[in-house]
């Protein structure tokens, strides 16, 4: 089981932000920083660290939103819904790069770094591999500002997921802005699935289509220094 830790911000005020942490299962492979959707560090995030430290991976799933919501973790009715947008709207992108920053520099002295992030994560996974250093390849989930900042060249090697039944985020045009923009990064579009798809369990999930996703991005990591 993972335990919280607590990690200093690159940011400048030097914030003391917590972390999901799991020792990896096996031999160490890598290091993997797992951004979470704007719920916070819910069940599924949990879910995901301990996936990826079963896989031999050091798992490290950071709090976005300490500075104003510590141990923010919310549920995805109505109400969690509400919370989780307001909780977003007040973190700054700037913080949120300087932690991550922060947890590749945590990692990076034991192998190499990877990054996976979903919905928001998704977005903040772009962000971080075009503008951090020190990411080895990044896996982006249905991450909505992805297409609005296609012309941000990432530094490593970035895939893309994306739910054809997803509400929220048009695929298709996505993958032709990023076709477009950036045609080195890989798009794909999973037919039976909406947002979120990455959640077992959820109803928008379907369990072929996150298993693909799951053996793309690991697939990835594997092609980009994960021994």
């Amino acid at each position: 089981m993972g335990k919280m830790i607590k990690i200093k911000s690159t940011a400048e005020d030097g914030f003391e932000f917590a972390a999901l942490h799991a020792e990896p299962q096996g031999k160490r492979r890598g290091g993997v920083i797992v951004i979470q959707e704007i719920f916070g560090i819910d069940q599924y995030v949990r879910a995901d660290v301990e996936r990826w430290a079963k896989l031999g991976f050091e798992a490290l799933a950071p709090s976005m939103y300490d500075r104003g919501n510590p141990g923010f973790d919310v549920g995805h009715d109505d109400a969690g819904m509400v919370q989780a947008m307001a909780a977003v709207r007040q973190a700054k992108p700037a913080d949120a790069l300087a932690d991550i920053q922060a947890c590749i520099d945590y990692l990076k002295p034991r192998g190499p770094v990877f990054i996976v992030g979903y919905c928001y994560g998704g977005a903040i996974v772009w962000q971080a591999a075009g503008r951090l250093e020190g990411l080895s390849a990044g896996s982006s989930y249905y991450g909505g500002g992805v297409a609005g900042s296609a012309d941000l060249t990432p530094k490593c090697p970035v895939i893309c997921h994306f739910g054809r039944k997803d509400a929220h985020i048009p695929a298709d045009e996505v993958k032709a802005k990023l076709a477009e923009e950036q045609p080195q990064v890989p798009v794909y579009i999973y037919e039976n699935s909406g947002h979120g798809f990455n959640n077992d369990g959820r109803p928008d999930s379907d369990a072929d289509d996150a298993k693909l996703a799951r053996e793309r991005t690991l697939e990835l990591f594997e092609a980009n220094g994960a021994a």
